[in-house]
């Protein structure tokens, strides 16, 4: 197995990002009717820390006009919000944050645009947060170095709700990647539930990241407090 640096980061930065420990993912497909607003205000009812909007059949102008309704169904709460792959309909929405997968561009360029576009608006010292989807540690301590501020590793075990996620990854690479970013938030995503949530922290994850276990649920709030608390019964006291 090839070797790689641990790397570590600014304390600067270690202060500006922190990934909530539950993170939702809004799919309609799953969600029995409720919109992606809907989804999200209630997961963040329920104690979700941070929301991703995911829809891959949305055009760029009906995607922001999801968005702006997620970034304000959200606005009373004290969550993040971040758009999938999109990088302009994140920024265009006043999102938290972009997540890209491995073939959604460099993270450098989307670092470069996303300052740009930041210093241009009164708020612009908030960092603009950049997840990156990986499947190794090698695609981890890239992102990292590119800029990105927490990687998601998935399908950490095996999941229907995305068709294309590929095998799962399992706990050990997860440990792995763990070790060799030891600074970075890292979130687990695939195949997540009540049965299983504990064991991604167990093996050093910041954060699960689910969709059919809070979304697909008929009761998203009480689905989300139950993931938050079985979360809270591992990590309290770290």
């Amino acid at each position: 197995m090839a070797e790689h640096r641990n790397i570590s980061q600014p304390a600067d930065w270690l202060e500006q990002i922190r990934i909530p420990a539950l993170y939702v993912v809004t799919d309609t497909l799953i969600g029995q009717g409720r919109s992606h607003a809907e989804i999200a205000a209630a997961a963040v009812a329920g104690g979700a820390g941070i929301i991703q909007l995911r829809d891959k059949q949305l055009a760029s102008a009906a995607l922001l006009r999801e968005a702006v309704a997620v970034r304000e169904a959200m606005a009373e709460y004290d969550a993040l919000f971040v758009v999938n792959d999109s990088l302009d309909v994140a920024l265009a929405s006043g999102a938290d944050g972009v997540h890209l997968g491995q073939s959604d561009g460099s993270v450098s360029a989307a670092r470069a645009a996303a300052e740009a576009a930041i210093t241009a608006v009164p708020d612009g010292s908030k960092r603009f947060i950049i997840g990156v989807s990986v499947g190794s540690v090698a695609e981890a301590c890239r992102a990292v170095e590119e800029g990105a501020d927490y990687v998601a590793l998935g399908p950490v075990f095996s999941t229907n709700s995305k068709p294309d996620a590929g095998a799962a990854r399992g706990l050990v690479l997860l440990q792995e990647i763990r070790d060799a970013l030891p600074a970075v938030p890292l979130v687990a995503i695939g195949g997540i539930g009540p049965a299983n949530v504990q064991d991604v922290f167990r093996a050093g994850a910041d954060s699960a990241a689910v969709i059919s276990a809070v979304v697909a649920e008929d009761d998203v709030t009480a689905a989300a407090r139950g993931m938050r608390g079985l979360i809270e019964g591992v990590t309290q006291g770290r």
